[in-house]
C-alpha cells in the first residue's frame, strides 16, 4: 500500500498525536520507508464549471481580430503577460509564470468537445463522461481510468472535493467525495457522521480479501491520524499560500491527502464562476477576480506538493469556451473551443500545444466561435496512457480513437 511510501522520509505530514500505542501500519511505514519502490503517480483534474473564457485566459494578442471583435473586453497588449510572442496569460494568472518560465506548464489552445451543444448541462455530462453526444454512458472516464491501473487497496485512491459524488468519478471503481477532512466520516467527532462512519468502515471490516480488509483498516488509521493532528491547522509547504474560498480550501485539502500517502491515485475538484454574459471585465471584473482564485490556488497546490509535484500531473478543463465577439452587454455568450493548462513535473512545458485554427470570419466555427482543434479527450489520453500507465484508452474513452502516435507529446 502506498502509505508506507516516503511517508517519514520526505513527508512528515502524518505525526503521533497523544497516544501511547503506535498502529501496526506506521510500524510497518517506519520498515519500508528505506526500501526500493515506485513512486505513485497521480493524475488531478479540475473542472472550470460555467465555460470559461478562454481567449480572455490565454491570449492571442497576435491576432487583430482578437481586438477588433472585443472592443471593451479586450486585454490591451501592454498588460498581456506575453508567453511567446502570440500568446500571453491575463495578467490575474501572473502567480502561473513561474511555472511555465521552469517548463511545468503547458497549454492546449482551441482544445475541447467536438459534440456542438451549448447547454451546460449537456456538455459538462458529455466532458464528465467522456463519451461526448452519447446520454448512455453510465459512468465517468476517471473511473474507467482506474480499471487497467495496477490495484491499489486504499479506500483514497479516488478522491472528489465535494459534498457529492461527481459525475466524472460516477462507476464501479470505489471513489471517496468529501467536502472538509475534519468533518469526513472515519470515525470522527461529528455525531451526523457515524452512520456513514459505520458503513463505511464496516465495507473493509467485513471483507473476505484479507489484504483489502488490512489496508482499509491502516487508511483508516492513517485519516484518524490525520484528524488527530489538527488539519484546519495544516500548514502548507515552502510558504505556499491557499486564498480563501472553496476552490482553495480544497486544493489544500487535496494536497494534504497527497502528502499523508493514502495511496491517491487520481482526484478531482471543481470551481465555479465562470459564465460571463454580462460585464465580464478585462484585466478588472469578473473574470479578472476568478482567475485570481483560481491561478493563485494552482500555485498554492504546486508549491505545497514539493517534490511530490515530479509525480503529479494537473489538467484543466471547461465544458466549451465563449464567443469571439462580445455581446452587447459587455460579456460574451457560449461557445465552442476552449483552452486546457496541464501542470506538473514530467510536463514539457514553456509551450502552447495544439493548432491554431485562427480567428478570422472564415475560420470560425459556425461563424462565431473558436474551432476545435484538438479533442480533449487527447490531451486527456496522453495523461492515461503515458503518466498513469493505462494502455487501454479504448476502455476510457470508448469510441475514441487516441494512438500514442497521435498525442500532443506534452509529456516527457
Amino acid at each position: 500500500m502506498s502509505i508506507t511510501r516516503r511517508i517519514f522520509l520526505r513527508n512528515g505530514a502524518l505525526t503521533v498525536v497523544a497516544t501511547a500505542a503506535v498502529p501496526p501500519f506506521l510500524r510497518r511505514a517506519a520498515r519500508a520507508a528505506g526500501l526500493a519502490g515506485g513512486n505513485q503517480k497521480r493524475l488531478v483534474v479540475i473542472f472550470q464549471r460555467g465555460a470559461a473564457d478562454g481567449l480572455n485566459i490565454v491570449i492571442p494578442h497576435g491576432e487583430k481580430a482578437y481586438y477588433a471583435m472585443r472592443p471593451s473586453i479586450n486585454i490591451p497588449r501592454k498588460d498581456v503577460l506575453d508567453l511567446d510572442g502570440f500568446f500571453g496569460l491575463h495578467p490575474s494568472l501572473s502567480a502561473l509564470q513561474p511555472l511555465w518560465n521552469q517548463r511545468h506548464l503547458a497549454i492546449v489552445h482551441a482544445a475541447g468537445s467536438p459534440d456542438p451543444t451549448r447547454s451546460h448541462f449537456e456538455a459538462q455530462d458529455f466532458m464528465e463522461s467522456g463519451t461526448p453526444g452519447v446520454r448512455a454512458t453510465g459512468d465517468g472516464w476517471l473511473n474507467r481510468t482506474l480499471r487497467s491501473l495496477p490495484e491499489d487497496k486504499s479506500a483514497f485512491r479516488a478522491i472528489a472535493m465535494g459534498a457529492a459524488m461527481p459525475r466524472i468519478l460516477s462507476g464501479n471503481e470505489p471513489a471517496v467525495a468529501m467536502d472538509n477532512i475534519s468533518d469526513f466520516a472515519v470515525g470522527g467527532s461529528n455525531p451526523k457522521n457515524q452512520p456513514m462512519a459505520s458503513t463505511f468502515e464496516a465495507m473493509y471490516e467485513h471483507s473476505v480479501d484479507a489484504v483489502l480488509h488490512g489496508t482499509g483498516q491502516e487508511t483508516f488509521d492513517a485519516v484518524k491520524m490525520l484528524k488527530a493532528s489538527n488539519p484546519s491547522q495544516y500548514t502548507p509547504s515552502s510558504g505556499a499560500s491557499y486564498p480563501k474560498g472553496r476552490f482553495g480550501d480544497s486544493l489544500r485539502q487535496l494536497a494534504q491527502l497527497i502528502k499523508a500517502n493514502l495511496g491517491v491515485q487520481v482526484a478531482f475538484a471543481d470551481i465555479g464562476g465562470w459564465d460571463h454574459h454580462v460585464n465580464e471585465g478585462g484585466t478588472q471584473g469578473q473574470i479578472a477576480n476568478v482567475l485570481h482564485d483560481f491561478s493563485q490556488s494552482l500555485a498554492a497546490f504546486w508549491t505545497d506538493l514539493g517534490d511530490l509535484g515530479e509525480d503529479t500531473v494537473v489538467v484543466t478543463m471547461s465544458e466549451f469556451g465563449r464567443t469571439v465577439r462580445e455581446n452587447g452587454n459587455r460579456g460574451t455568450d457560449h461557445g465552442h473551443a476552449n483552452l486546457m493548462f496541464v501542470i506538473g513535473g514530467p510536463v514539457k512545458g514553456g509551450r502552447v500545444y495544439g493548432r491554431w485554427p485562427g480567428l478570422d470570419a472564415s475560420q470560425l466555427y459556425e461563424g462565431r466561435d473558436l474551432a476545435v482543434t484538438t479533442d480533449f479527450r487527447r490531451v486527456i489520453g496522453e495523461a492515461v496512457y503515458q503518466h498513469l500507465g493505462n494502455k487501454n484508452l479504448d476502455q476510457v474513452f470508448p469510441g475514441f480513437e487516441d494512438r500514442p502516435a497521435e498525442f500532443l507529446k506534452y509529456l516527457g
